[in-house]
């Protein structure tokens, strides 16, 4: 079992996005995704976020809100992965090159018609209505076969 966690930063309605496309052998190569990774020995969710997004963007953000706990049975090299998702909008800092893509800012509006995976279509929604959710998402072959949630 893996524990990750993923960030989405928000700011004026656009969303920091990235768009995997410089690792090789990635599970997630051509799609746009927010930022994270996995957590490390004796590191809390919100400690392992605020470091994740600090290595990918150059960026320290503050006061990072849990969204949601996601579920991925068998997801990447036959294990569950359980991500804790975060938003946040207060940052300070510049930009960076991050190693695994390309950031981008993108407007909120527009979200949706990149290159997501589609489970992360329902839960960027689902962010939207200031719930905390549980979620699952089964895929096979990199399609989405499976989902479900509970909103709390």
């Amino acid at each position: 079992m893996k524990n990750s966690t993923l960030c989405y930063i928000r700011k004026n309605n656009r969303t920091l996005m990235l768009h995997r496309v410089k690792k090789i052998n990635d599970v997630h190569e051509g799609k746009w995704v927010g930022l994270g990774g996995k957590m490390e020995k004796g590191e809390t969710p919100e400690e392992c976020v605020k470091r994740e997004v600090l290595e990918e963007s150059g960026l320290i953000i503050k006061n990072p809100s849990l969204k949601g706990l996601l579920t991925f049975p068998a997801f990447k090299d036959g294990e569950d992965w359980y991500v804790f998702l975060f938003s946040a909008s207060e940052y300070e800092g510049e930009l960076t090159d991050s190693n695994e893509g390309n950031l981008k800012w993108i407007d909120d509006e527009e979200l949706l018609m990149l290159p997501l995976w589609e489970g992360d279509k329902l839960f960027l929604s689902w962010m939207k209505q200031d719930k905390f959710f549980s979620a699952k998402f089964v895929y096979e072959d990199g399609e989405l076969k499976e989902s479900s949630c509970i909103f709390y």
